[in-house]
This record gives structure tokens, sequence and C-alpha cells, in this order.
């Protein structure tokens, strides 16, 4: 592949994001389609077709994670205890169920 020299192309790394920004957009079209979608024949396929564009961007933020393309930050527990607060209170804000 080449390397950008001389003009000549993407790199390796424009083309993996590129192909990311693709999937991540694949998975938020599949998912709305699908939260939509009554038919159960027709929710299987889209389930599948989600689960194929979520499982595609993963290996390709794994690839460039891996290269040092992709970097992310570990939590702290203080962020997960505080999500997890949020996420209880939003789901049961009154305890009634």
């Amino acid at each position: 592949m080449p390397n950008n020299i001389e003009g000549r192309g993407l790199t390796d790394r424009e083309m993996l994001q590129l192909c990311l920004e693709l999937e991540k957009g694949r998975c938020r079209s599949v998912s709305n389609t699908l939260l939509e979608t009554t038919h159960p024949k027709l929710r299987e396929i889209y389930e599948h077709c989600f689960e194929n564009a979520s499982n595609n961007q993963f290996q390709l933020f794994e690839i460039m994670n891996k290269k040092g393309w992709y970097k992310t930050e570990l939590a702290t527990k203080e962020q997960i205890v505080n999500v997890q607060e949020l996420m209880q209170n939003n789901l049961h804000p009154d305890n009634q169920f």
C-alpha cells in the first residue's frame, strides 16, 4: 500500500480511519432502522447487519489502537461509579419498576 509517497494515495492510517467512520455510520443507520422495524424476519436481518457492522467497527478500532493511531483512556473507578449511578437513576428514577 502506498504510504502517501509523493502524494500517491492515502496513508494506511487514513484508509483505516475512513473505514472506521464508514462502519460507525453503518452502525448508526442500521440501528435506527432496526428500532423502527416491526416485522420479525426483517428485524432478524437488521440485527444480523448491525452485529456485522459492530464487529467490523471493533476490529478496525483494535487495529488502529494497536498501531497507536486511536488512543483511549481507561475510566477511573469514580467515573465508572458516576455512570452506574446516573444509569440507575435514569432507568428507575422513581423506583416504581
